[in-house]
């Protein structure tokens, strides 16, 4: 029975349940409070389908971070020993075993969603996530940018995928039947699909800054290796100030909503009070970017990224 249990908290610690919960989190929030209420609640992808597609979501990123620990087991036991599971707590036999379990699950249940919606577009762009995923893991984690931009894009994936199940792309004269739909779900869309793959992009760079010294014996050419700390905190401050820059045009949009129009409208309030929060952490982070010099410091960025991101999903309650 120990050995079941310790099996079991190993594997949930391999496959960063945290992370999945963001996963479900944002997929459960989009559908419920934006997707489902623009169709008068009878979207193209039912709710069973939703469960479904989410299901497969959380079953291909576990599978992602498997096959990542297990083509990290050398620089992890430089970078992270205490942290390491694959070859202490789960042989690398087992983990490939998982990751291919888990991929396998992910499409088999993206299929189903696939046939009910009667296209093929999500169960390719599923199948696509898996092989870079792979191709993440294997190879571009070590190269400059482009590995930062794949798991950046995948993360935003997880929004993406819900617009793309929201209707039948072949039939056009539905879509032209539901332009106002359309337009609003596009834009919400692109707004947490973009805040997703920005504060992905900065985590990244982050986690690469945490990782160098083992990243660097293993011949990497991460930001940090070739471009240096002072120069990839540039980047990283450039794209806070985006990030900034963006939240402060919807609160000026916001407050001269409620000065004019909406002063009773609690929802708004609400909308204004995560903005808030988020430019509180903001200006946190930018402040611990500035001090940051050693593992330990860029390991804290990387958990209050993970805060903000979790703030960022939970403007949706408000909308």
């Amino acid at each position: 029975m120990n050995k079941t249990i310790h099996f079991a908290v190993s594997f949930l610690r391999l496959i960063r349940y945290p992370n999945l919960f963001f996963i479900a989190l944002t997929q459960t929030l989009f559908y419920f409070k934006i997707v489902s209420p623009l169709f008068g609640g009878k979207p193209l992808l039912s709710t069973v389908d939703f469960f479904l597609l989410m299901t497969a979501s959380v079953a291909i990123a576990a599978a992602g971070y498997v096959i990542n620990d297990y083509f990290d087991m050398d620089i992890d036991f430089i970078n992270k020993p205490e942290r390491m599971i694959i070859g202490r707590n789960i042989s690398r036999r087992w983990a490939m075993l998982i990751h291919m379990l888990l991929s396998l699950t992910g499409l088999f249940l993206t299929a189903v969603v696939s046939m009910h919606l009667g296209s093929l577009w999500l169960l390719f762009l599923n199948f696509l996530s898996v092989f870079l995923l792979l191709l993440y893991s294997s190879t571009f984690k070590k190269k400059l940018i482009i590995g930062n931009i794949i798991i950046s894009l995948l993360t935003s994936w997880v929004v993406i995928s819900l617009f793309v199940s929201a209707f039948k792309w072949n039939d056009l004269q539905d879509l032209n039947a539901n332009q106002l739909v359309l337009s609003t779900l596009y834009k919400f869309t692109i707004a947490y699909a973009s805040f997703a793959f920005v504060v992905s992009l900065i985590r990244e760079v982050v986690k690469d800054a945490e990782d160098q010294i083992g990243d660097r014996q293993y011949g990497c050419t991460t930001m940090p290796i070739k471009w240096g700390q002072a120069s990839t905190k540039i980047f990283l401050f450039v794209w806070l100030f985006v990030l900034s820059a963006s939240l402060f045009t919807i609160l000026v949009a916001q407050s001269v909503s409620i000065a004019l129009y909406d002063v009773f409208n609690f929802k708004t309030w609400i909308q204004v009070f995560f903005l808030v929060i988020l430019f509180i952490q903001l200006g946190i982070l930018v402040r611990k970017l500035k001090r940051a010099s050693v593992p330990v410091d860029y390991s804290g960025i990387s958990r209050d990224l993970k805060l903000f991101m979790l703030t960022g999903i939970l403007t949706m309650l408000s909308l």
